[in-house]
């Protein structure tokens, strides 16, 4: 019987990006972020998404002072517990892929449609729709089809980009939330995959 090495897996998988051509780099990374995200649909709980940010920090985000133009962002803060619970499987998830991916979790705000805020944005601080510094932003018309569909959307709107945005649902089967699974494809002076 033959014993298959996981690190042998793993380092196969990495070196075998990295000798993708420019044309098939693209379509494999979208393979392996399709699978992360499928994956974190049924692992991220939907749940404790709902907890993460807090009431006083929902009540803030809007809130205008003249006096204190940085009130909302001063005052944004979540349930520890949540957040670290929830940051951690995204971590987990982002290693599914064989080159560096973030796994960002997005939540519609309440009360003001249209909105969207990246709750929980990863190590690499990848994502095709955060701009820095943004508490909130407006959501693109693909968040908006996962959802109100509850169906996985790819999109690569900016060149070199890859997002896959899947659905996050409570213990009802509610969508409640998505996740955005992200990469870039990045080539050297000689077009090799990085």
């Amino acid at each position: 019987m033959k014993t298959v090495s996981l690190m042998g897996i793993f380092m196969f998988a990495i070196l075998g990006i990295a000798k993708l051509s420019p044309e098939e780099a693209p379509s494999r990374m979208q393979k392996e972020l399709d699978i992360a995200a499928r994956v974190g649909s049924a692992m991220v709980d939907g749940d404790l998404c709902q907890k993460i940010v807090t009431q006083r920090a929902r009540e803030l985000m809007f809130a205008r002072d003249p006096g204190d133009r940085f009130l909302a962002g001063d005052n944004y803060d979540v349930d520890d517990v949540a957040f670290n619970t929830v940051k951690k499987t995204l971590i987990r998830l982002s290693h599914l892929s064989s080159f560096p991916a973030d796994v960002n979790l997005w939540m519609p705000i309440e009360g003001h449609p249209g909105r969207i805020q990246l709750v929980i944005r990863n190590k690499n601080e990848m994502s095709q729709f955060w701009n820095w510094g943004e508490l909130y932003g407006d959501m693109v018309p693909e968040m908006e089809t996962v959802l109100k569909t509850g169906q996985r959307v790819t999109v690569t709107d900016k060149p070199g980009w890859i997002s896959v945005l899947a659905p996050v649902y409570n213990s009802l089967g509610d969508v409640v939330g998505l996740i955005e699974t992200v990469s870039q494809v990045k080539m050297d002076a000689h077009e090799n995959v990085k």
